[in-house]
């Protein structure tokens, strides 16, 4: 049976309890596997495994235990091994690598803050503050709403105003919460969001962190604004081989 990997700690670091239930259905138990100052926290495998959300949950479940016990280095979800010796001579083979990303991620997590443009916020600034598209608003509702034509060079005026918004306030998550993280990472574009990106902090500074978060949803008011944390560091765990003890 194949071995599913969920992350690496410190083989110091204290077990999670043996209730602990990762993947599968049935859930499988999770284990620790050690190999000199390393461990991977495991378990079997199912036979067939596709990103249900039941085991989806499951695998961040089990990420989230281990870090709340210390450090852990998260692997994305679906990391197979053909077995535990495997898993034992990856560990074995990389030592100095997840020592090293061990040590610069002691004590730090991750937030995910992403930001979408409140519309109706974005399109009363845009009116507001352009005086060709506030008059020819005006003239085309005074006229009864305005000519085919018209009504398609409004809109054209709107989005094209929208868009100058969206690069000007695009950047301003990673700008404005910068200053309080360790570290930033900008994730994948799309799904509607204006901004998606992950912050590495320290766990004493994670207080700062969140207020830092709500004053830009307050100084901005065009911005809608959701932090998700905290979390594993799931997006800084690699500066070095791409992956973990997954064959």
């Amino acid at each position: 049976m194949s071995t599913y990997v969920y992350g690496i700690v410190r083989a110091e670091q204290p077990e999670l309890p043996k209730e602990t239930d990762g993947i599968g259905d049935p859930p499988q138990p999770v284990r620790t596997l050690t190999e000199g100052e390393l461990a991977a926290v495991v378990s079997d495998a199912p036979e067939e495994l596709s990103p249900q959300r039941r085991d989806l949950l499951a695998h961040q479940h089990v990420l989230t235990l281990a870090a709340e016990h210390g450090t852990v280095l998260p692997l994305r979800f679906g990391s197979l091994s053909p077995d535990d010796d495997a898993v034992r001579g990856v560990l074995a083979e990389r030592t100095g690598h997840y020592l090293e990303r061990l040590r610069e991620l002691e004590g730090k997590i991750e937030y995910n803050v992403k930001a979408v443009h409140n519309e109706e916020a974005v399109l009363r600034e845009v009116m507001d503050s352009d005086p060709e598209l506030r008059e020819f608003t005006k003239a085309a509702r005074e006229s009864g709403g305005g000519t085919y034509e018209q009504r398609l060079k409004l809109g054209e005026m709107v989005a094209g105003a929208v868009r100058q918004r969206e690069e000007r306030d695009a950047p301003l998550v990673a700008e404005e919460l910068a200053p309080a993280a360790a570290e930033a990472s900008s994730g994948p574009a799309g799904q509607g969001w204006l901004s998606n990106v992950s912050f590495l902090v320290d766990r004493d500074d994670a207080d700062r962190f969140v207020a830092a978060v709500r004053r830009l949803g307050e100084e901005h008011p065009q911005l809608e604004v959701q932090a998700y944390g905290p979390l594993p560091p799931y997006s800084f765990v690699e500066r070095g081989p791409a992956d973990g003890p997954a064959q």
